[in-house]
């Protein structure tokens, strides 16, 4: 059994088709009611990682576990060892923590403080572990999903800043492979895509795909942490704005991770576009 937390977002929910499509035995935690169909034979169970004691029926008979924090779980908590002694309990053997890629590039970065707390305890809890750190997510640009429908316009900071996003499903198989394969404990891999893309022309992209033209508005620092502000934690939103507007050279850098793992190269941010484009029309 698989258990994968964070099961209804852009990560997990792949993350649980390609495990089931494996054949693999998956319970999808969520914090909430399900909102959508899970794969024929995967259960869910609502829990909230928040509090570790909640996972205690998820984790049953359990052997690998799959641990995403939400932008809501990044402030100060529970800690990370209690959930990990939980799972350990369960007989859980193996572990796959979704971090970011700034736990290393930043490392005295307030905003990645819980990140980094829960790597720290993931090394030192005697289960096999692999750590992934992705880059910026291509579906990040769900944001703008409401100007592009309703104004064909993108509003967004640092317009020409370019960074190596990654597909969400990129990670997701990476997560699986680690999940149900040998060969990857001890690991902590870094995920992008294949090129730098900048803000701009990801909406170049997302003009290109719908056939209309998309106009870009340049937002500056100070209104988009206003707007970030609504649904993330003040040191989130400003480690999150930094890495956009003043990246460092190995933020840029593609990494080769994703190839590595599944054997064929990462997804650029345009197929990410053509399998999302519904939410832009």
């Amino acid at each position: 059994m698989i258990v994968v937390t964070g099961a209804t977002g852009n990560v997990g929910r792949p993350l649980v088709a390609a495990l089931s499509a494996a054949g693999a035995q998956v319970t999808a935690v969520s914090r909430r009611p399900l909102p959508v169909d899970l794969p024929e034979g995967a259960r869910h169970v609502q829990a909230d990682l928040s509090r570790a004691e909640s996972l205690r029926e998820a984790l049953e008979g359990a052997k690998s576990l799959f641990i995403l924090l939400g932008p809501e779980l990044l402030g100060p908590g529970e800690s990370p060892h209690t959930l990990l002694g939980l799972a350990k309990e369960a007989g859980v053997r193996k572990v796959v923590l979704l971090s970011s890629q700034a736990s290393g590039t930043r490392p005295e970065a307030v905003s990645h403080d819980r990140l980094r707390e829960f790597e720290a305890a993931v090394r030192a809890s005697g289960l096999e572990w692999t750590i992934l750190r992705p880059g910026g997510f291509a579906s990040n640009a769900f944001a703008w999903a409401e100007s592009v429908r309703t104004e064909r316009t993108v509003m967004a900071p640092f317009a020409d800043v370019a960074l190596p996003v990654v597909d969400p499903a990129d990670i997701a198989a990476v997560a699986a492979v680690a999940l149900r394969e040998e060969g990857h404990a001890g690991q902590t891999y870094v995920l992008t895509g294949p090129v730098a893309i900048s803000p701009r022309e990801q909406a170049a992209a997302l003009a290109e795909a719908l056939g209309e033209e998309v106009s870009f508005v340049e937002l500056t620092r100070e209104s988009a942490f206003a707007h970030m502000s609504r649904f993330m934690e003040e040191a989130v939103v400003n480690g999150t704005l930094d890495i956009l507007g003043l990246p460092l050279p190995s933020e840029q850098q593609v990494s080769p991770d994703v190839e590595k793992v599944l054997g064929r190269p990462a997804a650029p941010f345009s197929a990410w576009v053509e399998r999302s484009l519904p939410a832009f029309k």
